[in-house]
């Protein structure tokens, strides 16, 4: 039994299978898989979701599938109205938007708040030393680090100024969450929470 998720970036692709599985191995008696499925950002993936979604849970191996969960930044997308501008705003109209364009029951779609970084905040000791002293106060709440400065950019700055390199998403971020405790981000992260506890909820049902 496996998840497919959906990913619109090479960061994500090559990160979050192995950080979400850690979390949901702690938890349940028998493993189940996750399928990562990367698309040429977010625009391509907006408008093939739903094809690909209905060829993975109406395709051959149908039954094997647990669930479709799509993962985006809610920082990038261009396609909020202009009235919708606060961070729930954004995150519900979004979600409610996506899975209604999907239409499959067992399609599920979260955003990172603001961005997959944002998880990495949560724990500095996974940065060098000194690039983790600078972000302790965004590591309380990290998905208030915002759409004017999003948690990428920060890095970025942050890794220029401290170790006079350049914050490498694809490279340094594989490396930071591999080392990434799933418990710790969690708990301070609400929308990761929720994605990770909907997870091990539809494992648990799937593998009894």
């Amino acid at each position: 039994m496996r998840f497919i998720l959906f990913v619109e970036g090479y960061t994500e692709k090559e990160s979050m299978a192995p950080f979400l599985k850690r979390y949901l191995d702690e938890k349940l008696s028998v493993k189940v898989g996750i399928k990562t499925v990367r698309f040429d950002g977010w625009h391509e993936m907006v408008k093939d979701m739903p094809k690909k979604t209905r060829m993975y849970l109406e395709g051959p191996d149908r039954n094997d599938i647990i669930a479709v969960i799509g993962l985006l930044d809610l920082y990038g997308p261009t396609f909020y109205p202009n009235n919708i501008t606060t961070t729930d705003e954004r995150l519900n109209w979004a979600k409610e938007c996506l899975e209604k364009n999907v239409g499959q029951n067992r399609f599920k779609m979260f955003f990172a708040v603001h961005e997959v970084e944002a998880w990495l905040l949560s724990q500095t000791e996974v940065f060098p030393k000194e690039v983790g002293q600078e972000l302790v106060s965004e590591s309380k709440r990290p998905e208030e680090v915002n759409f004017d400065d999003p948690p990428s950019k920060r890095l970025e700055r942050i890794y220029l100024q401290k170790t006079g390199r350049k914050y490498k998403k694809r490279v340094y971020g594989s490396q930071l969450f591999s080392n990434l405790v799933p418990e710790i981000a969690a708990n301070k992260c609400p929308e990761l929470k929720k994605m990770l506890e909907w997870m091990l909820e539809m494992a648990k049902k799937a593998v009894v």
